[in-house]
């Protein structure tokens, strides 16, 4: 079954039933479930499906042919020699019946054949554009497809009329993979696999956070035991360069100086190593909220929850923990998962608000929202608010504290948000939303009420789940 995916399949359905020709970019990283999508829309639709593989243009040719043969119903021999061929037979075909190409992981062909890029122009400006035909090329090298693709200096620049990034499923899509779990198990899950549909399938919904650790990320024949390392081959050269920056990171070094001293290399070699990971969606740069993203306070931070996980546990202990095997390995890693997720819990909070902003039930959508960090001059000392928002004017702002940790949120912390709250002397509109994992002191609920200050726990999280 196909999981939140609705509004992708919603706009695959309003291209399929568009009365001219449609031609849709998808992409995005691996394991997202992009074929998995098509794959749906194409069990309710007739279809050429054609998934290029890494291999010859003779050979990616002869399975393109084969596809079509068996798409339109041809027994005899169909064997196309040329792309150019193949698509001009494909415009004699479309008809008053919609015909619909969908061409799976399109880099592999463009990689044997640049110039596919231009027959695939040629064809669509002089035939296809006056057709009954629904083109959608789909790729999973993210930075591939939007400057080969989609990029100004691409031959097939201007001729797509949609273009969409398969995004992975926030905390709270995620959550619908599991729905007998405890919302604190949901929140560990997620900071454990983050929202790539592929991960969030590894784990058994019938087994502990624990024996799922054990049994689909230790284990030795586990999908997940080696993903980190698979994908990152399949995309980069020399690993061990970017494991040496994922392991960087996820110690806890976030700023390129700190990063490049902990790999033992110059500061321009390893910014250069760090892009494509960018492009990969597997680590993102963070400036505070309310500044520009030329920034000198730039933080790097890795996005994808598993990658972070993997790294912080067990990358670094691969070896021990192969000695300790997976059970005890599993249960040491449990100990300290409470503290790891403080950073996902964050994400998880934004996540939250985002969701908020688009049902319009905060007070304003804000423009900007993220983390902020910097000087408070008056406590003259470095500080932080976890999340803040930011109108378009920037005189409304929502500031909020987030806590996963087993203690109740206590006054001391939210005078602290308060406090740093003040540093914004061009906020006249301040709004304070407090999150926890275990609830709050009584004294925090007494202010709250008294100030309007809103409380969010796990209920209300995942109170937002449709039923």
């Amino acid at each position: 079954m196909l999981l939140a995916r609705e509004k992708e399949l919603q706009l695959l359905e309003q291209l399929y039933c568009s009365d001219r020709f449609e031609f849709l970019i998808l992409y995005g990283r691996w394991r997202v479930g992009k074929t998995r999508l098509l794959q749906e829309f194409a069990n309710t639709h007739p279809v050429i499906f054609f998934s290029a593989q890494e291999k010859n243009e003779t050979l990616n040719l002869r399975d393109f042919s084969a596809a079509v043969r068996n798409a339109l119903g041809y027994q005899a021999e169909l064997q196309f020699d040329r792309w150019d061929t193949a698509f001009t037979f494909l415009t004699d075909q479309a008809t008053d019946q919609r015909l619909i190409l969908i061409i799976d992981e399109f880099p592999y062909l463009a990689e044997s054949n640049p110039s596919i890029k231009s027959i695939l122009q040629h064809i669509i400006d002089l035939q296809w554009s006056q057709k009954n035909i629904f083109l959608i090329l789909c790729g999973s090298w993210v930075s591939f497809m939007e400057k080969e693709v989609i990029g100004a200096d691409s031959p097939l620049y201007g001729r797509s009329t949609s273009q969409f990034e398969m995004k992975p499923f926030d905390y709270l899509d995620s959550a619908r993979f599991f729905p007998d779990l405890s919302q604190e198990d949901l929140l560990l899950t997620y900071g454990i696999l983050g929202g790539i549909p592929a991960y969030l399938r590894a784990f058994s919904p019938s087994r502990s956070i624990q024996e799922n650790i054990s049994h689909n990320i230790l284990r030795e024949s586990s999908f997940l035991r080696n993903e980190t390392q698979n994908l990152l081959k399949m995309e980069l050269r020399e690993p061990a360069i970017y494991n040496s920056i994922f392991e960087a990171i996820a110690s806890g070094a976030s700023r390129m100086n700190d990063i490049a001293m902990g790999i033992h290399e110059e500061q321009n070699k390893c910014a250069r190593y760090i892009l494509p990971l960018q492009e990969m969606r597997l680590i993102q740069k963070q400036t505070p909220c309310g500044e520009k993203e030329t920034s000198r306070r730039t933080l790097y931070q890795i996005s994808d929850p598993f990658f972070l996980f993997w790294y912080r546990y067990v990358f670094r202990n691969r070896s021990y923990y192969d000695l300790l095997g997976e059970e005890d390995a599993a249960a040491e890693i449990v100990l300290t998962l409470s503290d790891y997720i403080g950073e996902i819990f964050e994400r998880i909070c934004t996540q939250y608000l985002v969701r908020r902003a688009k049902s319009r039930t905060l007070p304003f959508v804000p423009a900007q929202i993220g983390k902020w960090w910097g000087n408070n001059p008056v406590k003259k000392k470095q500080d932080d608010i976890d999340i803040l928002a930011l109108d378009r004017s920037g005189e409304r702002g929502i500031f909020c504290e987030c806590k996963h940790r087993n203690q109740l949120f206590d006054e001391k912390e939210l005078n602290d948000l308060l406090d740093a709250s003040k540093i914004f002397s061009q906020i006249k509109d301040h709004t304070y939303i407090l999150f926890s994992k275990s609830g709050f002191t009584s004294e925090v609920q007494k202010t709250a009420a008294e100030r309007n200050i809103e409380l969010i726990t796990p209920s209300d999280l995942y109170g937002l789940l449709p039923d």
